[in-house]
């Protein structure tokens, strides 16, 4: 059996905490039975010794009559002892038995006591019965423990064992999710994160598909219209400036296939950033430059930005250039959107344990109802590939962030998108 089997090591110490218990429960029970024992024999050697010590106020008690207070295994006897000046009890072996010797102050001022040996020899063998009898019973107690122990860890592992049946059994094609309510509760938690990330799969899977299948369609739609062009202009002779307009539509096509190629190329780069070293980085001082930066652009449509934050400092672990492809694909597509002389507002806020970016724009809206990070998505008459907030999903996606974009619900046209960050352990916060 593997050490580092969770099956092995959970038995192993089921086995041994309880063995130990079963073992230090039946020393003590044997300790206690010893004990009441032993208390119950010096208790009646007690009891004699005051009867005899009664006694001798009306008779006179000597060596003669003590000799006929006897019993079996008892003997009585009037001894003087110089040092002694209490009750004192002593027990010793002597040709094979055991004894146990009390003496009771007779007459101190005499220094005689009254001597009361007892054989203990019936006793020390019920005591030997007694551990006999526990021995036997931790014996088979401790292979009741193994037996149960046993058991009780293959119990737990069975749904970790259907957990990883079910999760051996998926493919693309088959992404389910594991039914909690036939789980344990401990392995709640467990199903919920498989289950969420099998989603996320589930959802990566089905992008790259239609990221596949658009791009197809989106390189296929231009050539097929080249090749129509060129047997149109084929069929005959035709005047040059019939070519020059035909040459001058391939060049329109390929510029718009250069512009896809390239933006396949940059999801590629995206999926290769999610390989950066995370760095420490102040994401206040980070938004801040980029904002800085993005008002250059906003400047050719007189946009304004307006940069709004609650933290002054807010140090993290990340990786720069996907937090960059994020925010960048928000304020592009804010100044794409938006009528000349608005106003965007990018603002930085905590909320509970999360770190909250927003970019707000006067754009025309979004129909909710979409799914914008599904690739070659659009909104309205905008050039472009349909790839950037594909792209910053995915970004969002690799640095532990959710991204969402929703209508404005301030009375103001326009749309927000939203970067959700968590703090973790290393965040360090001002």
């Amino acid at each position: 059996m593997n050490n580092k089997s969770i099956y092995a090591q959970f038995s192993k110490k089921l086995i041994i905490a309880t063995s130990l218990f079963i073992i230090v429960i039946s020393f003590m029970f044997y300790g206690f039975t010893k004990a009441t024992l032993y208390e119950e024999i010096t208790d009646n050697l007690l009891k004699k010794a005051s009867i005899i010590q009664q006694a001798s106020i009306s008779t006179v008690i000597n060596h003669d009559n003590l000799k006929l207070i006897t019993e079996d295994k008892l003997v009585v006897d009037l001894v003087s002892v110089s040092e002694l000046q209490d009750i004192s009890f002593r027990e010793y072996h002597k040709d094979g038995s055991h004894y146990i010797e009390l003496y009771y102050p007779f007459d101190i001022s005499k220094q005689t006591f009254i001597k009361i040996t007892k054989n203990i020899d019936n006793t020390d063998e019920m005591l030997r019965k007694i551990f006999s009898n526990v021995f036997i019973l931790s014996l088979g107690g401790l292979v009741m423990v193994v037996i149960y122990a046993l058991m009780v860890s293959k119990n737990l592992l069975i749904p970790i064992i259907n957990i990883a049946r079910r999760l051996s059994n998926m493919n693309e094609n088959s992404l389910t999710k594991i039914e909690t309510n036939r789980l344990p509760i401990e392995f709640h938690p467990l199903a919920t994160s498989i289950n969420n990330l099998t989603k996320k799969i589930e959802m990566y899977v089905k992008y790259q598909k239609e990221l596949f299948i658009g791009a197809a369609h989106e390189l296929k739609t231009p050539l097929a219209v080249m090749k129509l062009k060129s047997e149109v202009v084929l069929l005959k002779q035709r005047e040059p400036e019939k070519y020059q307009e035909t040459l001058r539509l391939f060049i329109s096509e390929i510029n718009g296939m250069d512009k896809m190629v390239s933006s396949i190329l940059d999801v590629g780069r995206a999926e290769g950033a999610q390989f950066e070293k995370p760095t420490e980085l102040d994401v206040i001082h980070f938004m801040r430059d980029r904002v800085n930066n993005y008002k250059l652009l906003a400047n050719e449509k007189k946009i304004k930005i307006e940069f709004i934050c609650e933290i002054e400092k807010f140090i993290t672990i990340i990786q720069p250039t996907l937090l960059n492809q994020i925010i960048q694909n928000f304020v592009q597509n804010a100044i794409k959107f938006t009528p000349n002389e608005k106003t965007i507002i990018v603002k930085i806020a905590l909320q509970d344990s999360d770190i909250i970016i927003k970019v707000m724009d006067e754009g025309i809206g979004i129909d909710e109802n979409i799914d914008l990070f599904a690739p070659f998505k659009r909104v309205g008459k905008e050039q472009g590939a349909g790839l950037g907030l594909f792209l910053a999903k995915s970004a969002a996606d690799a640095i532990g962030g959710d991204i969402s974009i929703e209508n404005r619900k301030d009375g103001v046209i326009g749309s927000v998108a939203t970067l959700k960050l968590q703090t973790n352990p290393t965040c360090k916060l001002k």
